[in-house]
């Protein structure tokens, strides 16, 4: 059931609206003024406040203003019988997500609460998804190698510089740009994945920039490339070790001038885009051997961030091999399972040459093939692929 709460300085409309409240089925508590309200509003969580604007002590402007500032989630209903404009917009730049005018009309009445608790509920969701998503991102280790990787993205990420990300197959890099992405300015706008070594060379161009219809034989139509769809957001260039010279020459003036082209066109367009890179390759030694651009390196490597082998920081493992039980507990729709300690210590001191990625699959296998209680002759038997 709902809660909400009424704030007026008159009994009449208190009175009126519980009654109407009540009668549709929601729980009502009422408070006479805007310093009995604030008070409520700290003690109880409210789904709805319809708020008077005018009242002692404390205006309804400036308690929804405090509300706000103390992280409540409930969704303030501004009423007035002042119904101008100038109050309906400071209201909603207050953050009020409707503004009623008394007296007020009932079926309008009902279905901006009704509204506002839907509205309140998505932003509970969405809050409770973005945490299982961080949890699914969360880059897992205490080893130092690991607590530097964390400690540059915490301290990088608000800022707007460029970061190459470099480190071996199955370590992690895209979960460094997913942190580095989740704690910038940008967070709330897109982070968008370009796979470089995943997409044919004659490709690519099409794919960063885009291209106009008929631009090339299969250009059927008009297509957005990955730096638009980033715009305002973040453009993630993986494996760009493995990318043309060519493209490497378009991503460089993309970034020296903030502008792309799309293929078969010849207007320039405006971009705002941040941009991570990683590979799994010695640039420095591609530089040496023309595969690819120093002023390009140049450009991309900023803030260098370097992701460990798993094998550098055997003490990780077991951390994450609990992140994984439970990972795959939860998919699967399973208790999580337990591994002994014996087995833990073997699995620790594995090579694991294919690093997290190859630990991640591991830990599924274990999970799909062995009981509750995962033994050392499980790992012996399971943690290897057949050849």
């Amino acid at each position: 059931m709902a809660k909400l709460l009424i704030v007026d300085d008159e009994k009449a409309i208190r009175g009126a609206l519980r009654d109407i409240l009540e009668y549709e089925g929601y729980s009502v508590e009422e408070a006479s003024d805007g310093e009995q309200g604030l008070e409520m509003v700290k003690q109880n969580d409210y789904d709805v406040v319809l708020c008077d604007i005018k009242m002692p002590k404390i205006e309804g402007l400036d308690l929804l203003l405090k509300a706000g500032e103390m992280g409540r989630g409930a969704q303030f209903i501004m009423i007035s019988a002042y119904g101008n404009v100038e109050n309906a917009v400071e209201a909603t730049k207050r953050g009020a997500f409707d503004f009623i005018q008394k007296p007020p009309d009932l079926n309008r009445l009902l279905v901006t609460v009704r509204n506002a608790i839907e509205r309140g509920k998505m932003i509970v969701e969405t809050k409770v998804l973005k945490k299982k998503v961080y949890k699914l991102n969360e880059i897992v280790g205490e080893s130092d190698g690991i607590k530097k990787v964390k400690d540059t993205c915490d301290r990088v990420g608000p800022t707007e510089a460029r970061v190459l990300i470099t480190g071996p197959n199955g370590s992690g890099k895209e979960m460094v740009a997913k942190r580095l992405h989740e704690r910038s300015n940008r967070s709330t706008m897109p982070l968008i994945e370009v796979n470089c070594a995943a997409i044919p060379s004659e490709l690519i161009e099409s794919e960063l920039f885009g291209h106009e219809k008929g631009a090339f034989t299969s250009a059927i139509k008009q297509r957005i490339g990955k730096f638009e769809q980033a715009d305002g957001g973040t453009l993630f260039l993986d494996e760009i070790g493995d990318m043309s010279l060519s493209a490497q020459a378009k991503v460089l003036r993309a970034l020296q001038e903030s502008k792309i082209t799309r293929v078969g066109g010849d207007k320039e367009i405006k971009i705002n885009v941040r941009v991570f890179a990683a590979t799994n390759k010695n640039l420095p030694l591609e530089i040496a051997e023309g595969r690819f651009r120093e002023d390009l390196f140049h450009r991309l490597n900023v803030i260098p961030i370097h992701v460990p082998a798993l094998s550098q920081r055997p003490t990780d493992v077991p951390l994450l091999v609990e992140k994984f039980l439970d990972d795959v507990a939860n998919e699967y729709g399973q208790p999580a399972k337990t591994v002994e300690e014996d087995a833990m210590n073997f699995l620790s001191g594995l090579p694991w040459t294919g690093n997290v990625r190859e630990l991640r699959n591991v830990v599924e296998r274990l999970v799909i093939m062995c009981s509750d209680i995962i033994t050392l002759d499980d790992v012996k038997a399971y943690a290897s692929p057949v050849m």
